[in-house]
């Protein structure tokens, strides 16, 4: 089975956390800092934080810009829960607009329609690599002082108008995932990239348990200040992560030539529309999503290409057909693009470590693709 995604660990990497296994610090040690200094330098950012999870910190950068009990914020459907799980557990209430129907992100043409008086936060996600049109989100936020969060858990590797994604050129910080799939790995991890001291302070302590040290008593003290945490990565997934950030822009590269081939041979196929890559993008392809011109096949096409060794997969389900959601209220019909979307999505194998036998068998199959 051909997966639509996974890591590339080399020899180098192994060795980076060999090394870190035999010295005296596994974890809170030097590595954590030298990861999300490298992170922060690569992004082109003032700090970076880095947790044991993309999830954590997205709950953590929540947390740290204000989110809280009968706040509410705005982001697309078309995401992994973990986007707006992390504002429940704050007991903020997520509110959906709608997509692109060509690009999956959120349309930020409808965006200004869903604030209230009750909005503190926008959470663009840049569904597949691709990013958002990050300008018409901010000039919303200067608008009415929202904060902005990007999850841009697919989009490492990125880029906005010539700035990386990670700059917080256009927004208040940026989250990433470095789950093995996602464009490097720390087994799992995330990090949040920020330009603001006090968020910087603040996710700090609440990944350490809500933790503040204070040396008036002595090297022994310290106060929990607030409900916190541990959401700390270990200097074994940060010895990974630095030997993988050395090759993210080979990954990335690898990713592109191989979607641009994809376009090639599939751009004419008449089953299916291949993604896009707007004037203001560079896409970074997490993903590479086709989308379906009859729905009614999705399934007997994923079948197919499942029974053919092609390990495809669909994203996502809209959050708020998930049972959780429906018994909170949202129903079926909310965002209509979205729900096309997802009902004609179903994502082809990409992944840096294609070799050229995977990928023109990839390729044979889907050119001989037939619908019902």
């Amino acid at each position: 089975m051909i997966p639509y995604g996974r890591q590339w660990i080399d020899d180098e990497d192994i060795k980076a956390v060999i090394d870190v296994l035999k010295s005296d610090w596994i974890t809170q040690g030097p590595k954590i800092e030298e990861f999300e200094k490298r992170l922060a330098e690569y992004c082109g950012v003032k700090y970076a934080v880095a947790f044991n999870s993309g999830t954590s910190a997205l709950l953590a950068v929540y947390w740290a810009v204000g989110l809280k009990e009968g706040d509410e914020f705005i982001t697309t459907p078309i995401t992994f829960v973990a986007t707006t799980n992390a504002g429940l557990w704050l007991k903020a209430k997520p509110v959906f607009v709608d997509v692109e129907r060509d690009t999956g992100n959120m349309d930020t043409s409808k965006i200004e329609e869903l604030i209230t008086e009750k909005t503190k936060l926008i959470v663009p996600v840049h569904y597949a690599g691709h990013p958002v049109d990050m300008e018409k989100v901010k000039a919303l936020a200067d608008k009415y002082d929202l904060k902005v969060v990007e999850d841009a858990c697919h989009a490492l590797g990125a880029m906005y108008k010539n700035s990386k994604i990670g700059s917080c050129k256009y927004s208040d910080a940026t989250v990433f995932s470095f789950h093995p799939v996602k464009h490097i790995t720390t087994g799992e991890g995330g990090a949040v990239l920020t330009n603001n001291a006090d968020i910087y302070e603040k996710l700090l302590i609440f990944r350490n348990h809500g933790i503040v040290r204070n040396k008036k008593e002595g090297e022994w003290y310290y106060e929990c200040q607030y409900v916190g945490l541990n959401l700390r990565i270990t200097d074994i997934q940060c010895a990974l992560g630095i030997s993988q950030l050395k090759k993210l822009n080979k990954f990335v590269r690898r990713r592109r030539e191989i979607a641009n081939i994809y376009n090639h041979y599939f751009g004419n196929i008449d089953l299916f529309e291949t993604p896009v890559e707007k004037p203001y993008a560079y896409h970074s392809y997490h993903l590479y999503p086709i989308r379906l011109k009859d729905p009614s096949q999705r399934a007997y096409i994923f079948n197919e290409l499942r029974g053919r060794g092609l390990g495809v997969q669909v994203h996502y389900i809209p959050v708020y057909w998930h049972p959780i959601y429906r018994n909170m209220g949202y129903q079926k019909g909310l965002c209509p693009n979205a729900e096309v979307f997802y009902k004609s999505e179903i994502s082809l194998p990409i992944y840096p470590y294609m070799g050229e036998e995977e990928l023109n068998y990839v390729i044979e199959t889907v050119k001989n693709l037939r619908m019902l």
